[in-house]
């Protein structure tokens, strides 16, 4: 789900970063100019300067940079007139001379701030990020406190496609000003984008392994398809090596498809099995909410904060979902009526996570150990307990299991790097969980469990980033798409359509919202419509890839094989993941206009995309058409394959209808 950033250098953004700086260089250029001071030339200078500084004020930069053009002709080695007239260029819009003037005043001093900057942003502004990523790390190392330098690098690293090192630079952006909405939202992405990364890693290298069925069984779940879930945690009970608390996730599925009495009898397998696993805890705690056991509930949940503060704070969302609101209100009442019936902090949170406040518990989760944007991952108190990482984890003390290991990142110990990673999960260090999961990958590039963690840590970071930036920017119209997306992804296409929509009519033409309705309704069917957005959307971006090739799949739906090819052709340019689809209906299009050695060519550039068979089915008739009966059985075998994977895998999922490529043959 690869997504674009905001432009790094918007009028804004740029605006900010000159506010910023001009006033400190207009300081230093109406001092007295050392070696001038007894010239004429040296007052004409100065009084330039002082025009200069007044027509900025004016904010009439057209004339501060004739004021500057003609400093620079008198006095042509001083970098700082290069720099303010690179500035006055850069803010009435010409960046090709700003650039020029940015690259002379770094020639004579390298070291300022302002140049290295600016070329940074520009480069990055005509589509240079690589060459801007040297600028910008400079820029970073001679001024530390502005946040708008590691925004800029962040979102060069970002452009390159290294989404981690983008990560740390917006994180350091937040660090100096936490309620920069741009640098919330650009961390979240940059975490999703690593999430995406990982997840196609796993479908290559570990597709078959308990960490990846996992992972599938939880995007089943987010997609309200709990029975699927639960069948396939089934099947990964009796793995080895599987992710922890398996059996309290079947459980966790089980609860929101109301089936409760298997729930319960999972909770219980597994705190029988694993008393250290707090979700099992949890679990029992929303059974008995469910059933009025207030009391009963109480009692299991202040065992579950007396073991680990983050733990619950993290997964506490489990007691609301799906739960009754008599339930809910009968438990609120009960904790507000008897004040003393739990600790005051955990109170607290409850009734802050029961009445939707995340005040409460962001404070909680912040004091309990959660790193922040631009901090390393927080350590606990110093603790006097003598007992191991392994006997904290088996108490379900993940903190303490976490604090204990912090030093193994450097020691490279692949069975520490895994159990740190798990301790920082479930204790609600993410960040502490990717940095254990990345030293681990460097240990063992193929370990699925590794990817597991990273995905996990990531989707949870970007959540939280995603969350933080509609608390300061819940009326945007990126807001709007960012929810838009978020119901997509779920498959709530009329939800999506409704947030597209606010989008647009606070930003008509939006091209992130056109994008987003033109595939919500390609994936509700709606073809017509699908077609007309993408349509006008392309009028803004004819050379967008994703939208010609939504323009190309209404054709293809619609039978204009011969009409959907030029949008193809430009579609070529799409993500990487999405490149198999585009050959397998650019072969679709080749086999229906009669080009059957091109159409196979193409197919079998799309068979890493083929989900359901379908793209095989269709190369088997091309083989039967050209006389190649041995790849027509092998094409026809390769079906079954992926039909029994498919029923291997969650086997309450109905078989594959193939006519979305080829229809049987009569």
């Amino acid at each position: 789900m690869s997504k674009s950033l905001e432009s790094s250098t918007g009028n804004p953004f740029v605006n900010n970063c000159f506010k910023l700086v001009f006033v400190v260089l207009l300081a230093l250029l109406v001092k007295p100019l050392p070696g001038l001071g007894q010239h004429p030339a040296a007052s004409t200078l100065e009084s330039l300067v002082a025009v200069a500084q007044q027509a900025q004020a004016a904010q009439d930069y057209a004339a501060a940079e004739k004021a500057y053009k003609q400093a620079v002709r008198i006095e042509p080695t001083m970098p700082e007139l290069w720099a303010n007239l690179g500035l006055m260029q850069q803010e009435v819009g010409d960046i090709a001379s700003a650039i020029p003037s940015f690259q002379q005043a770094n020639h004579l001093n390298p070291s300022l701030y302002v140049p290295n900057l600016f070329l940074g942003i520009d480069s990055l502004r005509i589509g240079k990020a690589r060459e801007a990523i040297p600028f910008l790390t400079k820029a970073e190392k001679i001024n530390r406190t502005d946040p708008q330098t590691p925004l800029a690098l962040g979102r060069a690293y970002y452009a390159v496609g290294k989404f981690t090192p983008a990560a740390e630079e917006f994180a350091r952006a937040l660090a100096l000003d936490p309620k920069l909405g741009a640098a919330w939202f650009s961390l979240g992405i940059a975490r999703l984008n690593q999430v995406e990364i990982d997840a196609r890693k796993m479908s290559v290298e570990a597709k078959d392994s308990p960490f990846a069925g996992a992972l599938f069984a939880e995007s089943l779940e987010k997609q309200a398809r709990f029975n699927e879930a639960a069948t396939l945690y089934r099947s990964l009970l009796d793995s080895h090596p599987q992710p922890p608390c398996l059996r309290s996730a079947l459980g966790v599925a089980l609860l929101r498809h109301r089936d409760l009495e298997s729930a319960e009898a999972e909770f219980a397998g597994e705190r029988a099995a694993h008393p250290e696993c707090g979700l099992a805890l949890l679990g029992q705690a929303r059974i008995a909410i469910d059933r009025g056991y207030n009391e009963q509930a109480v009692s299991l949940l202040q065992d579950l904060w007396g073991r680990d503060h983050g733990f619950f704070v993290s997964n506490a969302a489990i007691l609301m979902e799906g739960l009754r609101n008599d339930a809910a209100s009968s438990f609120v009442a009960y904790l507000s009526q008897q004040p003393t019936v739990a600790p005051n902090d955990l109170r607290d949170a409850l009734l802050a996570a029961f009445n939707g406040s995340g005040d409460v518990v962001d404070d909680l989760r912040d004091n309990g150990g959660r790193a922040q944007p631009g901090s390393t991952s927080a350590a606990m108190p110093v603790s006097t307990d003598r007992r191991t990482a392994e006997e904290f984890y088996a108490a379900g003390e993940f903190g303490q299991c976490a604090n204990r290991l912090r030093t193994v990142i450097a020691a490279g110990n692949a069975d520490r790097l895994r159990l740190l990673a798990a301790c920082s999960f479930f204790a609600g260090d993410n960040e502490g969980a990717f940095n254990a999961a990345t030293a681990l990958e460097a240990l063992q590039p193929h370990s699925a469990e590794a990817l597991y963690w990273s995905i996990q840590a990531n989707e949870q970071l970007a959540v939280q980033s995603l969350a933080r930036f509609q608390q300061l920017e819940s009326d945007s119209a990126k807001s709007h798409v960012l929810l838009g997306d978020i119901y997509h992804q779920l498959e709530r296409q009329d939800d999506a359509q409704a947030e597209y929509q606010k989008a647009l009519a606070l930003e008509p033409g939006n091209p992130a919202a056109m994008l987003g309705s033109a595939s919500a309704y390609l994936s509700n069917n709606n073809i017509e419509k699908a077609r007309d957005t993408a349509r006008a959307a392309l009028e803004r971006s004819p050379q967008d890839p994703e939208l010609n090739l939504i323009m190309a799949e209404t054709m293809v739906a619609q039978i204009q094989y011969a009409e959907a090819e030029p949008y193809l052709m430009k579609s070529l340019n799409v993500k990487p993941q999405m490149l198999g689809h585009v050959h397998a209906l650019i072969g679709k299009v080749y086999a229906e206009t009669g080009r059957t050695s091109d159409a196979i060519r193409q197919l079998k550039m799309g068979e890493s995309s083929d989900e359901n068979g379908s793209i095989h089915y269709l190369l088997a008739r091309l083989y039967r058409q050209v006389g190649d009966t041995k790849n027509a059985s092998a094409a026809l075998e390769q079906v079954k394959t992926i039909k029994q994977q498919r029923h291997d895998r969650v086997k309450t999922v109905e078989d594959p209808d193939l006519s979305s490529l080829e229809s049987p043959p009569g």
